[in-house]
């Protein structure tokens, strides 16, 4: 499988649970499949959008 498949197979199972990647992570995936950043950048760059400032509490 190659890395462009890998992110479409990704993207495909966000969508089956009804969700919709955003267009700023869309572009970004881009790039990385382009080779303009690795995926250990577009690892840094979910892990600081996404990380949880305080733990949850459930």
């Amino acid at each position: 499988m190659t890395n462009s498949q890998a992110w479409d197979y990704a993207i495909g199972m966000i969508r089956v649970d009804g969700l919709e990647p955003t267009a700023e992570f869309m572009a970004y995936i881009e790039k990385e499949k382009r080779g303009e950043v690795t995926m250990e950048d577009a690892k840094m760059f979910l892990d600081k959008k996404y990380k949880m400032k305080e733990p949850f509490n459930a």
